[in-house]
C-alpha cells in the first residue's frame, strides 16, 4: 500500500533567503535542545510518546538540520501515527497496514479471517467475473471496499497478514470461476460472455475444501496454466 506524507512541516531555507528564524518555527537540528524541548511541552507534545518519535523519525530522516519546522507541524505530523508509533493510511485510517523491509516476510502467513469477509470476496469475485466476462477490470472493481471491510474486523498486528490470506482465497475463488466457464463451453475464452448458469454450481465452500496449504500460500489441486 502506497505512503503519502506532506512533507510542508518543513520549511526550508532556500538560496539567496535570509537567515532569519521564520516566526515560531525552529531548525531540526535544535529540536533536542532544553529551549525547543520545553516549548513543545508547553503545547502539549509528549516528547516520550512513540508518537512523537514516529513523527519526529519520519521528519529528520527526509529533511535535514538546516530545516525549519514548528510546533504545528509536528503535531499535524505526530496524527499520522497512532499510540505505538504506527503509520496511519490515510485512506482507511487504519493501523498495520504499512509494509516495511521489517515486516515484509512476517505478513506473508495465512491466518483465519472472517468467514463474513471470505462470503463478501466469494460474492464480489462471481459478481465481476461475469459482469466483466472474467476480465480484471481495475477500474471497476470493488475489491478494494471488501479488503477494507476486512481490515476493520481484525486487529492491527493481523491486518497485514490478513490481506495476504485474503489475496489467496480470491484468487482461488477466481481460478475456480475460469475452470467452471470452460467446462461449461470448452471454447470459451476471456473476454466473451460466461455461459449462462455455468458458475451455479460452484460455492465458497467447495473452492475452500480443494485449498492446501504449502510454504505459506493456498492452492487448489486442479490449476489451469491457461490463466
Amino acid at each position: 500500500m502506497s505512503r503519502i506524507i506532506d512533507y510542508s512541516f518543513l520549511l526550508q531555507q532556500t538560496f539567496g533567503i535570509s537567515g532569519s528564524n521564520p516566526i515560531g518555527s525552529f531548525r531540526l537540528s535544535q529540536i533536542n535542545s532544553s529551549s525547543v524541548q520545553a516549548q513543545l511541552k508547553a503545547a502539549g507534545i509528549d516528547t516520550n510518546s512513540k508518537q512523537y518519535k514516529a513523527a519526529m523519525k519520519e521528519m529528520t530522516e527526509n529533511g535535514n538540520g538546516f530545516m525549519f519546522t514548528n510546533v504545528q507541524a509536528i503535531k499535524n505530523s505526530m496524527r499520522c501515527y497512532d499510540e505505538d508509533g504506527d503509520f496511519i493510511d490515510p485512506t482507511t485510517g487504519l493501523a498495520g497496514l504499512l509494509v516495511t523491509d521489517a515486516n515484509e516476510s512476517s505478513r506473508k502467513r495465512i491466518i483465519s479471517i472472517p468467514e463474513s469477509s471470505k462470503d463478501e470476496m466469494f460474492e464480489q469475485t462471481k459478481k465481476e467475473f461475469l459482469r466483466e466476462n472474467g476480465i480484471l477490470n481495475g477500474d471497476r472493481t470493488k475489491r478494494s471496499d471488501v479488503y477494507e471491510n476486512m481490515y476493520r474486523k481484525v486487529t492491527k498486528n493481523d491486518r497485514l497478514a490478513a490481506g495476504y490470506t485474503m489475496e489467496q482465497y480470491e484468487r482461488a475463488y477466481r481460478q475456480a470461476f475460469l475452470e467452471a466457464a470452460r467446462e461449461a463451453d470448452p471454447s470459451w475464452e476471456i473476454g466473451r460472455p460466461v455461459k449462462y448458469g455455468a458458475l451455479d454450481g460452484i460455492t465458497r465452500e467447495s473452492v475452500e475444501a480443494c485449498l492446501r496449504k504449502t510454504d505459506n500460500t493456498l492452492a487448489r489441486a486442479s490449476v489451469d496454466t491457461r490463466i
